[in-house]
């Protein structure tokens, strides 16, 4: 048997290697193979700290037996969907049809054309409960393609149908104040009054959603509603939910009164509720994620990885949450869970922006720092002739290509970085990485619809549109925010017609579930509302003046010198434009029309509703 995992950029696919399961890594080999012998594909798809991903490991594709049945009536195909966000969106999207359960591990079983016509998640070695046992569950899909070939096709073809009609959407009219509004109170309806934040178990931060809930106009149109976001973190901050050694959050909580938690630290989760208690002002926690972010997470090449994984050693036995029962001096002596070191693309966009911002607001420019040096590795790693890729792995780049999720969040925190440390440059490599994302988008939502993953697209697989916000925000909540982030840096007004086009082709499913498009709704308010744009021109950072400009409320703050205020102005940022010729001065702007500057810091309002005089 052919060891095909084990020289993969995944650990994850790594960790298979030596399963006696003859696995194939995502790619046509897998699709030409099943094709060969006429069996149908087993595409499982997981990640590297997913716990029931390492259960179902241990008990099924470990096991020589269950391993002969999957070699015998299929081809075996081993996906890490944090490298393959297409292929797992994709399959996810299709497994819909067959279960409610959705998760990971996520098993497909597909035409040897990709056409899924069964899936599942976990299934135990013995059935119990209303889950029957993995091998009977091979065993019936088997005879299926075998007896009942012709029905296992109609209905991978019924599925294919369906979501070609889910991927077909109209362009609407981008939402008011008041729909807004009407969308905030919606989704705090839901608001668990007992224990902070929204439904029952198992209960997740949903930090896209508590962003929305924290827009200047839901705080301003909908107040009760915003303060729900409030209570949520304050729960999830003093809950187990938080590691309260460390400060980082777990995954989510097994129990409705986020107890019990799933022990895996996400790099997307930290990085999220970073911004989230930035924006609410909490800055214990605050500082508590920005110290487990940058203690735990780094790469030796600069960037941060994926996740930390739930399960380690303890004394010779896997242990899940064993590591982080233990107080600060015990932990000492054992060895931490492992770090998934995939340096993706988009997640670490996220990391840096929220770095960026929490260390200017904070006036911690190590964070900034930090910030600075991982995008310089996502730079230096993740670009390969140019291009940007999904991750690398201790400095080498995977094949897998970026998403548009990928190069709108990355381009996006090289902005935030731009403000965060006054250099222009961060601006205009941000704005070189959107124009090319947006012109391959072509800022429409069928061409954002697009697969990306070549293989996808060579099979014909139809693929989901990467359009509502789970736990993190979608490929086209990310460009529309990138391109806002353009705009009000004064790139020009064609970036906010792209935020706006963007935002349009969702708004009304956007409305109709808010809770799934948070991230959208966020950006869709920030259209709404005309942005405050204060610039400080200081040669001195820690001026009164400058500090007086943190504290304020707005929506860009940036601290310049002359000589780089000039330097953002040259290249074409409309913002910095005449505010290079005196410092010590203050410019408070709404939506690029700016008061007379003051040098007075007790004449900077810090409420975005006063203005300076």
């Amino acid at each position: 048997m052919t060891n095909r995992l084990a020289d993969t950029l995944s650990p994850y696919l790594r960790a298979h290697a030596d399963n006696p399961v003859d696995w194939y890594p995502w790619g046509e080999e897998a699709f030409a193979e099943a094709q060969r012998r006429d069996v149908p594909l087993l595409i499982s798809i997981g990640y590297s700290t997913c716990h029931w991903c390492h259960v179902m490991a241990r008990e099924s594709f470990a096991d020589p037996v269950t391993a002969a049945a999957i070699n015998a009536g299929f081809v075996a195909v081993k996906v890490d969907r944090e490298e393959h966000p297409d292929v797992d969106s994709a399959f996810m999207a299709a497994a819909s049809a067959f279960t409610q359960n959705l998760g990971w591990p996520l098993t497909v079983f597909a035409t040897p054309a990709g056409r899924a016509f069964y899936a599942g998640t976990y299934w135990p070695p013995v059935a119990r409960a209303s889950l029957p046992a993995f091998r009977d569950v091979l065993a019936a899909v088997r005879e299926a393609w075998t007896v009942r070939r012709a029905a296992a096709e109609e209905s991978a073809d019924a599925v294919a149908d369906v979501l070609r009609s889910a991927a077909a959407s109209a362009p609407s009219d981008l939402p008011t104040a008041a729909q807004l509004a009407d969308a905030a109170r919606t989704i705090a309806a839901r608001e668990d009054s007992t224990f902070g934040g929204f439904g029952g178990a198992p209960k997740f931060p949903v930090a896209t959603t508590l962003r929305f809930l924290q827009a200047p106009l839901v705080r301003r149109e909908a107040p009760d509603a915003a303060a729900s976001a409030a209570r949520a973190l304050a729960a999830m901050a003093s809950s187990e939910l938080r590691d309260e050694i460390d400060g980082g959050f777990f995954r989510y909580a097994t129990q409705r009164d986020w107890s019990v938690p799933h022990y895996e630290r996400m790099l997307i989760d930290n990085a999220q509720l970073l911004d989230v208690a930035r924006d609410e002002r909490d800055t214990p926690t605050a500082r508590g994620i920005a110290s487990f972010l940058l203690a735990v997470l780094p790469r030796a090449g600069g960037g941060f990885g994926a996740a930390q994984d739930s399960e380690s050693w303890i004394d010779g036995e896997r242990s899940e949450g064993g590591y982080y029962a233990r107080g600060a001096a015990a932990r000492a002596l054992l060895d931490a869970p492992a770090v998934d070191g995939k340096v993706i693309t988009g997640w670490n966009g996220l990391a840096i922006a929220a770095l960026a911002r929490a260390g200017a607001a904070l006036s911690e420019p190590g964070w900034i720092a930090a910030a600075a040096t991982a995008a310089q590795a996502v730079l230096r790693d993740n670009t390969v002739s140019g291009v940007l890729v999904r991750a690398s792995l201790d400095g080498h780049a995977g094949d897998a290509p970026a998403t548009p999720a990928d190069h709108g969040q990355f381009a996006e925190a090289l902005f935030e970085l731009a403000v965060a440390t006054g250099d222009a440059q961060w601006a205009v490599t941000a704005r070189t990485l959107l124009d090319e994302a947006l012109a391959r988008a072509a800022v429409g939502a069928e061409e954002m619809s697009l697969v990306v993953d070549p293989v996808l697209q060579s099979q014909g697989i139809v693929a989901s549109p990467d359009v509502s916000d789970g736990d993190l925000p979608s490929g086209l909540s990310s460009l529309a925010s990138a391109a806002l982030a353009a705009w009000r840096l004064g790139a020009g007004e064609r970036y906010r017609d792209a935020s706006a086009h963007l935002v349009r082709q969702h708004a009304d499913a956007a409305q109709k579930q808010p809770f799934a498009h948070g991230a959208l709704l966020r950006i869709a308010a920030a259209l709404v509302d005309p942005p405050r744009q204060i610039v400080v021109v200081t040669d001195h950072p820690n001026a009164p003046l400058a500090q007086a400009a943190r504290d304020a409320d707005a929506d860009i703050l940036t601290i310049v010198s002359p000589a780089q205020a000039r330097a953002f102005a040259d290249a074409g940022f409309e913002l910095f434009d005449g505010k290079d010729a005196r410092t010590g001065l203050a410019y408070d702007c709404r939506a690029f029309v700016c008061r007379l500057p003051v040098g007075d810091p007790a004449q900077l309002h810090p409420s975005r509703e006063g203005r300076s005089t």
